[in-house]
């Protein structure tokens, strides 16, 4: 009997696990669903907002006075040109100093390489001579061999 009401509670056991992950799922599809039909509501929002900034940024045509005030403004750009050569000069030399700053930078940033030793260097550059004539002693072969296949052929 005990073995019995072991099969029926692990039956019992699987049954519910089944019933959770089909609730589960059922959960998900309908957040998916909500999911969707949030989006195409967003969707439509920015659709009706594109359409309103448009709607404002129409500007009528402009009238004579419109055209006398771009006039007068461009004058008073003209007179303000001579107080701009002082601003000028102010930037440049704050720049200047940007230029000097990103040098100095630039020094700070060398000195903490870690540069490769004497004895390191000389392995590395001959181990580049070393691969370098290898390879075009390769290739001199290889045209080599191409040439005599061709007089033969």
């Amino acid at each position: 009997m005990a073995n019995a009401k072991k099969k029926t509670s692990k039956k019992k056991a699987t049954a519910s696990k089944k019933a959770t992950v089909k609730e589960e799922k059922k959960v998900v599809e309908v957040a998916e669903e909500k999911k969707e039909e949030v989006t195409t509501e967003v969707k439509e929002e920015k659709k009706k907002s594109l359409k309103k900034e448009k709607k404002t940024d129409k500007n009528p045509k402009e009238t004579k006075k419109d055209k006398k005030s771009k006039k007068e403004e461009k004058d008073n750009k003209k007179d303000k040109k001579g107080k701009k050569d002082k601003k000028d000069k102010k930037e440049k030399t704050k720049k200047r100093g940007r230029i000097r700053e990103f040098f100095h930078g630039v020094k700070k940033e060398i000195s903490l390489v870690k540069w490769p030793s004497r004895k390191d260097m000389v392995k590395y550059s001959i181990a580049t001579i070393v691969f370098v004539l290898f390879f075009s002693l390769f290739f001199y072969g290889i045209e080599v061999l191409v040439a005599l296949l061709k007089s033969w052929v």
